[in-house]
């Protein structure tokens, strides 16, 4: 499978800014931006060597043409691919690579490329910030989930027997490249993925794109050339937007960054619970379920937001099934998860909800607080 690029279109350019350090990159979003790779990889610096991390599966489909894009702006190329999926998040296969990166001879003017999705982007982006004290990392990121959320941000990290993303850093990429005709060959399950994410963003930033998304649900499937683009590079643009502003995540108040953890708390709970059967975008819809009845519940916002959170996640084709996960033996292992989370802070976890649509809260809550409250309010 290749890519090219459209002469009709041009890429759409987002600037996510990082002011307290000169670390500002560009996203850019369009068709065929791939077989731009190359040209990306060596701006404003002389050609070298690159590392093209991916997976088994995405270096089958767009590995050439990411290949020759770099080789042809004069880069040489190793190229490595994990195995597919979060299991390949481990300290082990970190220190693989960075092992493949020493013997290979590269240096701190060369540059690691991530091409796939979200685990490929987490993991490859770790081990650029690792090697050498940090060198330079490009996202080219194939999954909708991907695109719209792990390649944005700079968060890099892999998984611990504790949890997700334990042991991480942030390194913010050089740039990334999201060509949005790789979503041909995405899954429609791992692209209602990603609209989870995106519906995410409408939750907290736009009413009006938490609507579109579900106006347009059989367009987006479809992979219609011209919304697509659109609709991902608005998503995008709303969580660069809120990245710009505490790009550490150090504003207090839940004023920064911090309430991109929506429907995070109880999705990453239901996720592991579920022994990763569950997508993460599907468990991020879960969540998002409940971040709104527990919004209810403590008096933040009028009845009624999590049914419209309902009926958004049925239009994108999206799990709703919260209670299951609220008792019995999954209530239970959510619950240990939950006391494990990476956000908390002394005996309590940050706890995102709603006002409203676009109007996020932040909530110090105990973890054994979470699922009770969850139950006392699931609908009767």
């Amino acid at each position: 499978m290749t890519t090219s690029p459209s002469s009709s279109t041009k890429p759409l350019v987002l600037d996510v800014r990082v002011p307290s350090q000169d670390l500002s990159y560009q996203v850019r979003v369009g068709s065929g931006l791939l077989a731009r790779l190359g040209t990306e990889a060596t701006r404003g610096r002389e050609p070298g060597r690159a590392a093209l991390i991916s997976d088994t599966n995405v270096i089958k489909l767009y590995g050439t043409v990411a290949r020759q894009s770099l080789e042809a702006a004069g880069l040489s190329v190793i190229t490595r691919a994990v195995e597919p999926g979060e299991a390949s998040k481990r300290p082990e296969v970190l220190l693989e690579l960075v092992g493949e990166l020493v013997a290979a001879g590269l240096g701190r003017r060369d540059v690691v490329v991530a091409l796939g999705g979200g685990v490929v982007g987490d993991l490859a982006g770790l081990v650029a910030a690792l090697f050498m004290r940090g060198i330079d990392f490009i996202q080219c990121p194939t999954s909708l989930l991907a695109q719209v959320d792990a390649s944005v941000g700079g968060k890099v990290a892999v998984d611990l027997p504790g949890g997700k993303n334990l042991l991480g850093a942030f390194h913010f990429p050089r740039a990334v490249l999201i060509d949005t005709d790789v979503l041909q060959t995405l899954p429609d399950r791992e692209l209602g993925c990603g609209l989870a994410e995106m519906l995410k963003h409408g939750a907290l930033f736009s009413v009006e794109h938490f609507e579109q998304l579900c106006e347009h649900t059989e367009a987006l499937y479809a992979r219609d050339p011209v919304l697509l683009p659109r609709l991902v590079a608005i998503s995008v643009a709303l969580k660069a937007a809120c990245v710009s502003r505490d790009p550490l995540e150090l504003a207090g108040g839940g004023k920064g960054r911090v309430v991109l953890n929506l429907g995070h708390t109880v999705g990453h709970a239901i996720e592991a619970a579920s022994g990763l059967a569950l997508r993460h975008g599907e468990a991020v819809g879960l969540g998002l379920r409940a971040a709104a009845r527990l919004s209810v519940a403590k008096g933040l916002c009028e009845p009624g937001l999590e049914e419209r959170v309902v009926a958004a996640l049925t239009a994108l084709r999206l799990p709703t099934e919260l209670d299951p996960w609220l008792h019995g033996e999954q209530g239970e292992a959510v619950q240990r998860v939950l006391c494990n989370d990476k956000k908390r802070a002394g005996a309590t976890v940050t706890f995102i909800g709603l006002a409203g649509l676009g109007e996020p809260r932040t909530l110090p809550l105990p973890p054994a607080e979470i699922l009770p409250l969850l139950r006392d309010a699931s609908p009767r």
